[in-house]
């Protein structure tokens, strides 16, 4: 966990100083939008339901998924339906869950597989809300 979201303590305190910025700016720049996007949604991965806890192996999949900008593209009202439709996904094909919880380690390896996975998922994901539409 600490190899996928060791920058996310510091990512958080940005997103909250550039929040506060935000409010009193007018006009702001590509990359700060960004950052505020990104960050709505950091804060939306990591609020988790009453009584329902998210497993180790589930939270650095979502925080992965979310602070390599695979949510930036999904409406922040829309993080929690991609949350869980990815854990669903994710217990279907267990062998990357069952990769990151027995070994407690977040290999380059794991993370190319879980990278090609979450890239599927997306594309899917995207698509499927479009046909919604």
């Amino acid at each position: 966990m600490k190899k996928n979201a060791g920058t996310l303590k510091l990512s958080l305190a940005q997103y909250r100083e550039l929040e506060a910025f935000s409010q009193f700016a007018s006009d702001l720049d590509a990359d700060t939008k960004k950052q505020l996007e990104r960050g709505k949604r950091m804060v939306e991965v990591l609020k988790q339901d009453i009584y329902s806890p998210v497993s180790f192996e589930k939270q650095v999949a979502i925080i992965f998924a979310g602070s390599n900008g695979y949510l930036d593209s999904i409406p922040p009202t829309e993080v929690h339906v991609f949350e869980h439709d990815l854990f669903s996904a994710l217990d279907r094909e267990e062998k990357i869950l069952t990769t990151i919880r027995e070994t407690k380690d977040f290999s380059d390896e794991t993370k190319a597989s879980l990278k090609s996975f979450i890239d599927n998922f997306q594309t899917m994901f995207v698509s499927q809300k479009q046909l919604k539409k």
